[in-house]
């Protein structure tokens, strides 16, 4: 919101005040589409960091120091504990993609003037709709599974975010190329329900693992 309702102006203003024919203000208008960029990628990539923190810190740090038997001993039941494991991670992506995609989408369409992306860019593509937050809940769900089958943090984060990374980079290669904008939200959402279908089989195979192991 900072760079469309401010920094924009100041794009603007440079390139303004270069006489006619000269690129002087071209470096910010650069800057301002590299900064909105960097904050497109850097959401993009956010699964990154929660199959990380979900197969390391969340689930396999658990089962290695003790702490998820100890809540099952004292009644806690084991689908439970993971229930609550999952539940607030899961609305915070769920409620953070609910407010990221509408002012990302804005924030794109303000000053297209200024902006040298394309919607079949992978950040682009998958922060302008729902795909973003499957992506998030997919890597929650893919990082408690590997946590779950490996028992152990730093083998469990490094394996979760190989998984996300080959999850996440197979559909790429589907994607209509070139992409006309009337094939963008029939691709976004075939994405998005098949990246939900992975989450949905990945959360049933954690339970189901627990169960067995716990039974």
């Amino acid at each position: 919101m900072w760079l469309t309702e401010v920094t924009a102006d100041s794009a603007y203003a440079a390139l303004d005040a270069c006489p006619r024919g000269e690129a002087c203000g071209l470096g910010a208008a650069y800057a301002y589409s590299t900064a909105m960029g960097w904050i497109s990628t850097v959401m993009y990539y956010s699964f990154w960091a929660v199959a990380a923190w979900a197969g390391g810190a969340l689930i396999g740090r658990e089962l290695e120091s003790g702490t998820a038997r100890l809540a099952w001993s004292q009644g806690v039941s084991p689908a439970r504990w993971l229930t609550a494991k999952l539940a607030l991670p899961a609305v915070a992506l769920v409620l953070g993609g609910a407010v990221f995609v509408p002012v990302h989408r804005w924030a794109r369409s303000a000053h297209r003037d200024l902006m040298g992306d394309h919607l079949l860019f992978n950040d682009v593509f998958t922060d302008h709709g729902p795909l973003v937050v499957a992506y998030g809940l997919c890597a929650l769900a893919v990082g408690t599974l590997t946590g779950l089958l490996l028992g152990r943090p730093l083998p469990a984060l490094a394996i979760s975010v190989a998984a996300t990374t080959l999850l996440n980079r197979t559909p790429e290669h589907l994607r209509p190329d070139p992409l006309p904008r009337s094939d963008f939200w029939p691709a976004h959402l075939t994405e998005t329900g098949l990246v939900l279908a992975i989450t949905a089989l990945a959360t049933t195979a954690a339970f189901s693992l627990l169960h067995h192991r716990t039974a």
